[in-house]
């Protein structure tokens, strides 16, 4: 959903309480991670984390305090609720295979060092590019609807001016390169299940706001791709 929205000033409180929450959600990540690998000895996973931390602490450090809030708040109700229950499963079904291919039972752990680095930085340039429109848009909630209690409008700033649901496109493209990335050939089943998920939720949310969202249907008509400008 196309939101621009300005960063204002932070207090020291709340610079503290970002910081901890970054700390505790490298923690729990970094914990899972090894855990389900069962080892640390495992370099791409190791570095695979620390791009996770890094980029938790961009998002901690420069998303909107208000919208974070709301993303965490329970009980939202919205479009397309089967799906995004798909995709929440598939992303995590990806990290665990993953993890427990690379870690523990070996099935499919043959992916190239090279492909592996590759698939690093791509990840890396889909989660930040995801990153940038979560924070150009304060109304980047999971669910799809309108937020009039929020004032919700539509701006072409950030990412969006170039396609319309470009946080969207970051996962489409980031979730194989996470599987190749951690080194498993099958976790790029559910990985692929991902990008296909969020590609078809693309499309419901696009034709959603076009009958919902007042001015929308201008917006569509000057950015005219969805995910892949030039292509859809």
């Amino acid at each position: 959903m196309p939101i621009l929205s300005a960063m204002s000033p932070m207090s020291a409180s709340s610079v503290s309480k970002r910081l901890l929450t970054w700390l505790g959600l490298t923690l729990f990540f970094t914990l899972f991670g090894l855990g389900i690998a069962g080892r640390t000895d495992l370099s791409m996973v190791n570095a695979f984390l620390v791009m996770c931390s890094l980029l938790a602490l961009g998002a901690a450090w420069t998303i909107d305090a208000n919208l974070a809030a709301k993303r965490l708040q329970p009980g939202q109700k919205g479009e397309d609720p089967g799906r995004l229950l798909l995709i929440r499963g598939s992303v995590l079904l990806t990290f665990v295979l993953a993890l427990l291919d690379v870690g523990r039972f070996h099935w499919s752990d043959t992916v190239p060092r090279s492909l592996q680095v590759v698939a690093l930085a791509v990840s890396a340039l889909s989660l930040g590019w995801s990153l940038w429109a979560v924070r150009a848009n304060r109304f980047f909630i999971p669910t799809i609807r309108i937020q009039s209690e929020r004032g919700h409008q539509v701006v072409r700033g950030g990412p969006y001016a170039y396609v319309r649901h470009p946080g969207y496109l970051g996962l489409v493209v980031g979730a194989p390169a996470f599987a190749l990335a951690l080194g498993s050939w099958w976790a790029l089943i559910p990985a692929l299940a991902v990008s296909i998920l969020f590609s078809r939720r693309a499309a419901h949310e696009d034709r959603f706001l076009l009958g919902h969202l007042e001015g929308y249907s201008d917006y569509a008509h000057h950015v005219r791709h969805r995910l892949v400008p030039g292509v859809w």
